[in-house]
């Protein structure tokens, strides 16, 4: 029974797990699995056959076992613990550690002194230093049991006895190096990580200093008592509803069989062209030069009709020829008759688009299809072919070469070479598309979301990106002065304060001017390193009785606004356009909230008058538009009222009174027409943080009151709002009975510590059940609302294009002489996004000459 004397895994470690997997995968850092084999053994089998092509490797491990590995080219690479620093051990060092003459006898010494963890037995009474004393003697373990006459007493007796204990010890103490997996260096090149991912993640655990370190910014944090951070998005560690197969992947082009065609003149084009007509799905891919759609030039188009053969076509570099070859194809394209099958279809129908191409029919694409099924993985080609079908497609690397400035783009590769990865792109996806259809159609409601929403919005967020918004960069520019102006009339301040220069952009030596110099008190624990922790929540504590914190919080979010949004957004503007062009992602949030990056316009501050002041870089097209903001108003809250069928919380909704009043009213027994200020601000955190699942000690620290006093707040709300008490109980009952929840449109979101034993994974987990159905159900009816109205305009003969959507916000370019028709047609179609509602939903609507005068 090895390992058998090893504790059961603590909980809260496989509560980590899920994050660390989530991290590394925000990383871009490979994860490697094979079933029935143990991390040393994997690590093993690859560090040896990189070994073996030349590479120089590093095991990062504290664990002695690793020992036996080393080698001239493969080292330890120990962390560091407890502020020892790392350790990088060699053959010296190994040999110095065990006091050994050759690495190879670290599992001699772990066969005779035995380990504990693992449950090696070893020889009894034979420990380290007996163990290396008979190796310097003997060799090896083989050499001392068949030499065992030259030792005296109790040692030989004990030795003899255990012969086999011993042996059978040494070899459960060896690393496997035979695991069936292929060291590809390809596989492990680094990525750029995912910033937005990353910084999602950091913000969800609260990891403000490594935020400052790996992203060069604090991530702001919730203003408590808002409706934006009451719903801001739930945790997303990656969950499943168990369709993953966890496929190790044994096909590849080799060693299937495969008919990929180079369609490289007119007459193979156009017989392919008659094929494509003939077809009722057709699976098709673009090859370009960039991965941003906006600028991307078209090299090549791929195309699939059945599993194992598809056709690629060359697109010459210049424009002229290169139209022309897309022109033959656009009967093929604009056909509505045809199903189109892409993975990712958002980006290839946008190339298309600059080439004058709209993609007809009913779009199948398989990165959305994923997403419905498996809310909450990795939803990239690669990944999907490795899982379900056991497939590794050729790496893009073995094309274009290791990223970097020296990497090639498509344009470089000679056209024949990309011929097998681009078909096979094509194939692979109509494959994914096979498997995957049958199993959205075995779910009613997810067919039927696809089908009404997530498939019909691809196109809406194709035109929404080619469309873009443009940018005033000289605003930008003279705001960026203005900026640079206070940031230094504010380090000034702080100096002169703390009678000493310094850096204000250093955690350490804020805290060593604060809490040293000035003798601020200081009563948190100091961080790992030693240092005082200078993080936002401290220093917003230490600010109420110290102007200099006040002035340091301001100092940095003044140089945040400058460097990731006033200096950063004229750098994004595309030269084809003069606009920027946000890419919008709807494969990332399990809610079902879009998001969006280059930039990330859901994270434009809008908290501060500095912050509020950038959208006013954000302007219309040209003196003949302006722009038209339309807004839910109070969307969760009503959601909630809906579903929770509460009828105090129907009755002020529909009676048209404030909400957080009518909560005021009933909770602090007030007539409401004589609720003060104080009493509707303390009701609306009340309305927000209980909703959201806060408990008393959280909600007293928000109103600054006793934890009985806020208990006894809570208990009088639920009192007065049953309907919301018995509705939550409920809802996480049917979480536990089904492992997900649902938003009213049928959206999951599986829910896998619903019934963990750990009470911090569990209670976060009915928290999610609580909430997805809200803010799922909050996307879900801006999604419906941007389709309708998508169709609206054109249908209407609108030249007023839709543009963004942030939150629970859509933005419009608006024709001017077009926004008396449009301003009620945009209402229409936001009230009635989820007809038959009993709560009335409120849309707030406004014009300008930029963002935030509109907003």
């Amino acid at each position: 029974s090895y390992k058998a004397n090893r504790e059961e895994q603590p909980e809260d470690i496989a509560i980590a797990f899920p994050y660390i997997r989530q991290i590394l995968q925000a990383f871009k850092i490979p994860i490697i699995e094979v079933p029935g084999f143990e991390a040393d053994d994997v690590i093993g089998t690859l560090a040896k056959q990189a070994e073996a092509e030349g590479y120089t490797v590093y095991m990062v491990t504290p664990d002695k076992d690793y020992g036996q590995l080393v080698t001239d080219k493969i080292f330890m690479y120990k962390p560091s613990r407890q502020g020892n620093g790392i350790e990088i051990l060699g053959i010296q060092e190994i040999c110095e550690k065990w006091d050994i003459d050759s690495v190879d006898q670290v599992i001699d010494m772990l066969g005779l002194q035995g380990d504990s963890v693992d449950n090696i037995p070893g020889i009894p009474g034979i420990g380290p230093k007996t163990a290396a004393k008979l190796l310097k003697e003997f060799g090896t373990m083989e050499q001392l049991l068949e030499n065992t006459d030259q030792l005296k007493g109790k040692q030989k007796e004990r030795v003899e006895e255990n012969k086999e204990l011993a042996l059978l010890s040494k070899e459960l103490a060896r690393i496997k190096l035979d695991v069936p997996i292929r060291f590809n260096a390809e596989d492990y090149i680094l990525e750029p990580f995912d910033r937005d991912w990353l910084a999602e993640i950091f913000k969800e655990l609260e990891f403000r200093t490594l935020a400052e370190q790996i992203l060069g910014q604090g991530e702001e944090k919730p203003i408590v008592g808002t409706q934006g951070s009451l719903f801001a998005e739930e945790p997303t560690v990656r969950q499943d509803s168990g369709l993953a197969k966890h496929s190790v992947a044994t096909r590849n082009i080799e060693t299937d069989d495969h008919q990929y065609h180079f369609a490289d003149t007119e007459a193979a084009q156009q017989v392919l062209l008659k094929r494509l007509l003939a077809a009722e799905t057709v699976c098709f891919d673009t090859e370009t030069t960039d991965i941003d759609a906006t600028q991307a030039e078209l090299v090549g188009m791929s195309f699939a009709i059945e599993a194992g053969e598809a056709w690629y076509v060359p697109v010459p570099a210049k424009r002229e020829a290169a139209q022309a070859v897309v022109e033959r194809f656009r009967p093929f394209f604009e056909h509505k008759g045809i199903e189109k099958v892409g993975q990712n279809l958002k980006y290839d129908v946008t190339v298309l688009k600059w080439y004058g191409v709209e993609v007809q029919g009913r779009y199948l694409d398989t990165m959305v299809m994923h997403y419905l099924l498996e809310p909450e993985r990795r939803h990239n080609m690669d990944y999907l072919s490795e899982t379900y079908l056991s497939y590794q497609p050729i790496s893009i690397t073995s094309l274009l070469g290791k990223k970097g400035k020296k990497q090639l783009t498509m344009r470089d590769i000679p056209q024949e070479k990309i011929v097998d990865y681009a078909a096979e792109d094509a194939d692979i996806t109509l494959q994914l598309k096979d498997y995957l259809a049958p199993k959205l159609a075995e779910e009613e409601s997810l067919q039927a979301l696809y089908d009404t929403m997530e498939g019909p919005l691809v196109k809406v967020l194709a035109d929404m990106e080619s469309e873009g918004i443009r940018v005033d960069p000289e605003f930008l520019a003279h705001y960026s002065k203005t900026l640079a102006e206070q940031i230094d009339a504010l380090e000034r301040q702080v100096q002169e304060a703390a009678g000493v220069a310094f850096n204000l952009a250093s955690p350490k030596q804020v805290g060593e001017i604060l809490f040293e110099k000035m003798n601020i008190p200081y009563r948190w624990k100091k961080t790992k390193s030693g240092q005082y922790s200078t993080d936002e929540e401290k220093m917003t504590e230490i600010a109420r009785d110290y102007p200099i914190a006040a002035d340091i919080l301001r100092h940095r979010g003044l140089t945040k606004l400058r460097g990731t949004y006033v200096d950063a957004l004229p750098k994004l503007i595309n030269p084809r356009t003069g606009r920027i062009h946000s890419s919008f992602n709807q494969t990332v949030a399990a809610t079902g909230r879009l998001s969006s990056n280059n930039p990330n316009l859901q994270n434009i501050p809008i908290r501060t008058p500095e912050g509020r002041e950038v959208r006013k870089a954000f302007i219309p097209r040209d003196d003949q538009h302006i722009l038209l903001a339309a807004d839910y108003s109070q969307i969760e809250l009503r959601l909630i009222a809906e579903i929770s069928g509460d009828q105090a919380m129907l009755e002020a909704f529909q009676s048209g009174r404030d909400i957080h009043r009518a909560t005021a009213a009933r909770v602090f027994d007030t007539p409401y027409d004589e609720v003060d200020r104080d009493q509707r601000g303390r009701a609306k955190t009340v309305n927000f943080a209980i909703i959201y699942g806060a408990g008393s000690q959280n909600l007293s620290q928000q109103l600054g009151i006793g934890r009985s006093e806020a208990k006894e707040l809570i208990d009088t709300y639920f009192s007065r709002y049953p309907g919301l008490k018995e509705y939550m109980e409920n809802t996480v009952d049917k979480a536990r009975e089904n492992g997900y929840v649902t938003t009213l449109m049928g959206r999951r979101r599986y829910l896998r510590d619903i019934d963990s034993r750990s009470s911090l994974a569990r209670g976060n987990a009915e928290r999610m059940a609580i909430n997805t159905p809200i803010q799922g159900t909050a996307a879900d009816m801006i999604k419906m609302a941007m389709i309708n109205i998508h169709r609206a305009l054109r249908e209407g003969d609108f030249q007023s294009k839709m543009i963004l959507q942030v939150h629970d916000e859509l933005v419009f370019d608006a024709v001017r002489e077009e926004v008396d028709r449009l301003k009620p047609m945009i209402e229409e179609h936001m009230k009635n996004a989820l007809p038959g509602l009993k709560v009335p939903i409120v849309v707030e609507m406004g014009t300008g000459e930029h963002w935030l005068e509109a907003h």
